[in-house]
């Protein structure tokens, strides 16, 4: 039976109002700045040619706003090149004016190349195009330059509300640094090992921080626990890095009232690639189903026939937000070997004791052992996967008695769904004896999803399959 309707996956899209901030607001204005740039860079371009040099009939099939057909198309594609380059984000450098050129250039010359093959015989005006050309680089930084230049002045009499987590003894320090050398406003406090309990959570909320600044945070996968807990609500997360391992974390380095610190950065266009990742579960257990119709009876029979007992085994493993559902597997094992386990706990070979292996499990059967060896087994899933219990691709659902053995950091791994396979799966998969490293997997996956790391995981996840690797 599958579970209820449970809590979004933290990649969801979350609502507009934790959205709609400052930076998101900026972002806009640049974009705005950069269209008001083009739309004023044709308008004289074309103004200055009008007589000499005119548009060719041709290219002008429509107008809005005095401006042709042609000169809309090209500037979706320019802004489109201009996002794709990362020049939209707040925190922008003085180089992203040079890069903004060099974008707008590259677009007005692969414009001019794509004309040129579509139609050789496209008479653009040279003096035109170039025109625009130069006109479109100048405004486009000129408004920019404006709008970064308003910002900062309207930030600066708008001080961040910052909630700082730090060592006591460093707290008193920190906060009179910031409010003195950063424009930062202290709203509240808490010790650091106190970082990821939920008093602290809700302490910040209450304050509605914009931002929480942290020193001396213990291990870093408490970092990541906290990140993803802010992100929820649309809050920013700064590092005052303690150790020379923060300063490889993802993020931003920046100097901030003369200390060093980092920026974990949140993804800033979200929800449309997780909703395209649920649409591909979707569409690929769809397909996986039918092309494996045949083999799916294959393998019933084959189980009926060499072992009593049903085809199918069901367990309840925790999903997300630590919701119990039942994830199905083709049955490898006896009937009875639940009730077998107990038995054989001294015999665990996982160095920690929060996974269960036993590599000659006795209670396998002898098909079980070939469909282990070859995660045939594991194909039922994609019935988990329609149904919204699982991914394709995420962190591995666990059985109870697994997640009861957990420290307390380990659970991060259920604030996104569960998947068939995911980068612990391959990396090791059953030679991973070490929760903790299987767990840190986990967490970098989370840190770092993308749907080109999914895609990654799903062709080397079939490799491994096919060569039979890391499997028992």
């Amino acid at each position: 039976m599958r579970s209820q309707a449970s809590p979004r996956d933290i990649r969801a899209p979350r609502s507009p109002r934790m959205v709609l901030r400052s930076e998101t607001a900026f972002a806009l204005l640049l974009l705005a700045s950069d269209l008001l740039g083009l739309v004023l860079a044709w308008k004289l371009a074309l103004q200055l040619n009008r007589f000499y040099a005119p548009l060719p009939p041709d290219l002008a099939t429509w107008y809005w706003w005095g401006l042709p057909s042609v000169f809309w198309l090209f500037t979706g594609g320019l802004l489109f090149l201009v996002a794709l380059s990362g020049l939209y984000h707040p925190r922008g450098h003085w180089k992203n004016y040079l890069r903004l050129a060099k974008v707008l250039s590259l677009g007005y010359l692969l414009a001019l190349a794509i004309a040129y093959f579509y139609d050789p015989k496209v008479d653009l005006p040279r003096s035109l195009f170039f025109s625009a050309w130069g006109l479109s680089v100048v405004l486009a930084v000129v408004l920019r330059l404006g709008v970064s230049l308003g910002f900062k002045i309207w930030s600066l009499r708008q001080p961040i509300r910052a909630f700082l987590v730090a060592p006591p003894e460093r707290q008193e320090y920190l906060s009179t640094l910031l409010a003195q050398r950063a424009n930062y406003k202290i709203v509240g406090t808490a010790i650091a090992s106190t970082a990821n309990e939920p008093a602290t959570l809700a302490a910040i909320l209450n304050c509605q921080a914009q931002e929480v600044v942290v020193e001396g945070l213990p291990p870093a996968h408490l970092a990541s626990t906290l990140y993803w807990q802010l992100r929820q609500h649309g809050i920013a997360l700064r590092l005052i890095p303690s150790s020379v391992e923060m300063l490889y974390r993802r993020g931003t380095p920046e100097i901030v009232a003369a200390l060093p610190t980092l920026r974990v950065d949140m993804t800033y266009l979200q929800g449309w690639e997780y909703r395209l990742k649920r649409y591909l579960d979707v569409i690929l257990a769809l397909i996986g189903l039918v092309v494996l119709a045949p083999l799916f009876i294959v393998v019933a029979i084959a189980i009926k026939l060499t072992s009593p007992g049903p085809v199918f085994f069901r367990q309840e493993r925790v999903g997300l937000h630590g919701q119990v559902f039942q994830m199905w597997k083709f049955r490898t094992m006896r009937a009875d070997a639940p009730q077998l386990q107990a038995q054989l706990e001294a015999q665990n070979e996982a160095a920690d004791g929060i996974l269960f292996k036993v590599k000659n499990d006795p209670r396998r059967t002898r098909l079980g052992s070939f469909l282990r060896k070859t995660s045939i087994d594991e194909l039922p899933q994609l019935f988990n996967v329609l149904w919204g219990d699982m991914s394709l691709v995420g962190p591995r659902p666990l059985p109870l008695r697994d997640v009861a053995r957990f420290h307390s950091w380990h659970h991060i791994r259920h604030q996104v769904m569960p998947g068939i396979t995911g980068l612990w799966q391959i990396s090791g998969r059953s030679q991973i004896a070490d929760f903790d490293e299987a767990a840190r997997l986990d967490l970098y996956y989370i840190d770092n999803w993308s749907l080109n790391l999914d895609l990654e995981i799903l062709v080397e996840t079939v490799r491994i399959v096919l060569v039979g690797s890391g499997a028992y």
